[in-house]
């Protein structure tokens, strides 16, 4: 069986969870000896065997961002001739496998690791190109063989997004985490480096500026934690200026009323990461969109407790009193994940990551709890396995 992955995201750039999960599942499958994986990839040519990256058409510099992405599609989707199957990841890969699988005859899947209903905000960001990326998303999941969502959160977010998909062809397989990789790493000097008390409590967050990350909510609620914490925002790649600026200010803001407020803005390698997470004591997940959230499961591999939303797919990774804290949030249904109630939800938020930094024993134990249930239940292999059965299933006509 061949397999063409598309893909924006793979090493050596990798931005995003969707970028994790490609990587790691390429590797997973790889391992099992029984199917030839073609990574096809946006960007400069990759070294790894198998593997082929696509660069921007220069014909389409200036243009608008998603037709320069159409542009790449078009050339991914010629090269994709003797697959059987094509596999393409996020809208920026979804039209090289819908155009691909018209071309070729193979079949298309599709895996969804955020839907572009659900982020009304990227308009902001991308103008007309969100209305045309949100078209190339729905006509790739309504014409696929099958659809992947990472959590049953995400799942059900699918056919709520679009009722035509047929909910017998969305099957739920789960993102994954190495705990090889993945796990403690005691480095206080790169915490100092980095601007980290690696002797202080710490609430750490690891993500990108975007919306719906929820960082401003997690500043806001910063106002009320303990003094005696610190604040560790891992925090780069913002997406629109505005959102850049409102983090300044809440930055500024919050400096002038405590100490303890690290902002590191550039995207750390993973051993920096595995450093900060290792010396923090919780870590703070205030997504107002997450169809799973791998830098929960991150965190929990390197013996971290989690204060996160429950929401999306991330009531499926932390169980709360067990590996962590679940904040509530009621949100608006239009897409966009707003609080309805944002004061009561930062209160909420603060209240969840005062408790964790109350009881370090508690904190402590939860991390090992949750370093288990990291390796239990999200192991790449059995991500691998769950694929692969979608894989069949799409192949046999079942």
């Amino acid at each position: 069986m061949r397999v063409d992955v598309l893909t924006k995201e793979y090493p050596p750039t990798i931005y995003g969870g969707a970028g994790v999960h490609v990587n790691e599942l390429v590797r997973a499958l790889r391992a099992r000896g029984d199917v030839d994986v073609r990574v096809r990839a946006f960007g400069p040519p990759r070294e790894e065997e198998g593997t082929t990256g696509y660069p921007d058409l220069p014909e389409l510099a200036g243009a608008n961002a998603v037709v320069s992405t159409m542009g790449v599609d078009l050339t991914i989707a010629a090269d994709t001739g003797g697959a059987d199957l094509l596999h393409s990841h996020t809208w920026y890969a979804n039209f090289a496998g819908h155009v691909g699988s018209i071309l070729q005859g193979a079949p298309h899947i599709v895996s969804a690791h955020s839907l572009e209903p659900m982020r009304p905000w990227k308009a902001e960001q991308l103008g007309g190109g969100y209305r045309l990326s949100s078209w190339i998303e729905r006509t790739a999941y309504e014409a696929a063989s099958a659809v992947i969502a990472v959590s049953a959160g995400m799942r059900e977010d699918i056919l709520r997004s679009y009722p035509s998909v047929d909910p017998e062809q969305v099957h739920v397989v789960h993102n994954g985490i190495d705990s090889e990789l993945w796990q403690p790493l005691d480095d206080p000097d790169t915490c100092r480096r980095l601007g980290m008390d690696p002797d202080r409590p710490a609430v750490t967050f690891v993500g990108r500026i975007t919306r719906q990350k929820g960082l401003p909510h997690l500043m806001r609620a910063a106002r009320e934690l303990d003094p005696a914490a610190q604040l560790v925002l891992c925090a780069g790649a913002p997406d629109t200026p505005e959102i850049k600026a409102e983090v300044e200010g809440l930055l500024a803001e919050l400096r002038e009323s405590r100490d303890g407020v690290v902002w590191i803005p550039e995207m750390l390698p993973r051993q920096e990461v595995q450093a900060l997470l290792t010396a923090s004591t919780v870590f703070a997940c205030p997504s107002v969109y997450e169809p799973l959230g791998i830098v929960n499961l991150e965190a929990m591999a390197c013996e971290l407790p989690v204060v996160a939303t429950a929401t999306g797919g991330i009531p499926e990774v932390v169980v709360p009193g067990e590996t962590g804290w679940l904040v509530p949030i009621e949100q608006v249904q239009d897409g966009s994940g707003t609080p309805i109630d944002p004061d009561r939800f930062v209160a909420d938020l603060a209240a969840a990551l005062n408790d964790a930094v109350s009881d370090p024993e508690r904190a402590r134990a939860m991390g090992l709890a949750g370093r288990r249930r990291a390796i239990e239940s999200f192991s790449w292999a059995t991500i691998g396995d769950r694929t692969m059965e979608v894989y069949r299933r799409v192949l046999s006509g079942a």
